[in-house]
């Protein structure tokens, strides 16, 4: 497994990740045995979020399944986020402190390893952020930060007070949900892929060292379902990636995986399955390195234009 220094620090972690966010039904040793996967795979760090599950259940789920020591414990890196409150954001210094306090409970550990800010919250004072991050970080509760689905804006606003490095931001990514990247590749043309609706975000991380991880990476964007395996709508990406899964010998998967870990932002992607046969898929894009060529040709196939 490639590992990244993310957000430039000094903490290495593997460019795949596993997320939590559908382990609530599962029984312990479905849960051990999914996790078991992703370390035989070098998948080393695990996504979590309060709400996962609502009320800190997923996160519940995965401490109680594991039951980790302290020596198996910092041998990973358990991420979560705070701050969807079912219908309305909180960032306030009450909230964030409460929602660590309950997330390390709920797993079973003395510390976190990166804490995410989860959707915006439009109410956000930053110097509250600035004060519990502070708190977080004195107490040794929380070792590093960051946050998800933000604006370059948000994100400078947040710099502007914070002290700690805020090391990724975690945005929705995949080869039919890829306007960060596209809409660079259509500059200046009168289409409807050259329209900014990023706000050059991607750019923007790669110019401050800020981690991006790509959640929902085979899914097709509109919330409709995966694009792996949907001829219907996507019959020439599918062509395409099928193809080049037999060229390698990997699943159809890995080359989703791959497309998305060709870019030189050395972004991070972030696994939502709950089936270890796909995580060891996924995985093995990490070791799948498609050539420029292959790169556009699945970009195209995917229905972007390369003027």
């Amino acid at each position: 497994m490639r590992m990244i220094p993310l957000g430039g620090s000094t903490l290495s972690a593997p460019c795949v990740i596993l997320g939590l966010m559908r382990v609530a039904d599962m029984d312990d040793a479905a849960i051990r045995s999914l996790v078991s996967t992703a370390l035989d795979e070098g998948v080393t760090m695990f996504d979590h979020a309060d709400i996962y599950g609502r009320d800190h259940l997923c996160e519940e789920r995965f401490g109680s399944a594991l039951g980790w020591g302290a020596a198996e414990r910092e041998q990973v890196i358990i991420q979560t986020k705070c701050g969807i409150r079912f219908g309305w954001f909180d960032f306030s210094r009450e909230h964030i402190l409460s929602s660590v306090d309950q997330s390390l409970a709920a797993l079973r550990t003395d510390y976190i390893d990166v804490l995410l800010l989860h959707r915006p919250d439009a109410l956000v004072e930053p110097e509250e952020v600035a004060s519990a991050f502070d708190a977080l970080s004195a107490s040794g509760k929380v070792r590093h930060f960051g946050v998800s689905n933000h604006t370059r804006g948000q994100l400078e606003l947040l710099r502007s007070v914070v002290d700690q490095p805020l090391l990724a931001n975690q945005l929705q990514l995949s080869v039919t949900h890829a306007d960060m990247i596209a809409e660079g590749v259509a500059l200046n043309m009168r289409h409807d892929q050259s329209l900014v609706r990023t706000d050059g975000i991607l750019d923007y991380c790669r110019l401050t060292g800020t981690t991006v991880q790509a959640w929902s990476p085979f899914q097709n964007g509109d919330g409709t379902g995966p694009f792996l395996g949907d001829t219907a709508r996507f019959g020439a990406l599918n062509t395409v990636i099928d193809r080049l899964a037999a060229q390698y010998a990997v699943a159809p998967e890995a080359i989703a995986t791959a497309w998305i870990l060709r870019h030189p932002a050395d972004i991070q992607v972030v696994l939502g399955t709950t089936r270890p046969e796909r995580v060891r898929a996924a995985a093995a894009g990490a070791r799948t390195r498609l050539s420029r060529e292959q790169w556009y040709e699945v970009f195209r196939a995917a229905g972007y234009i390369v003027p």
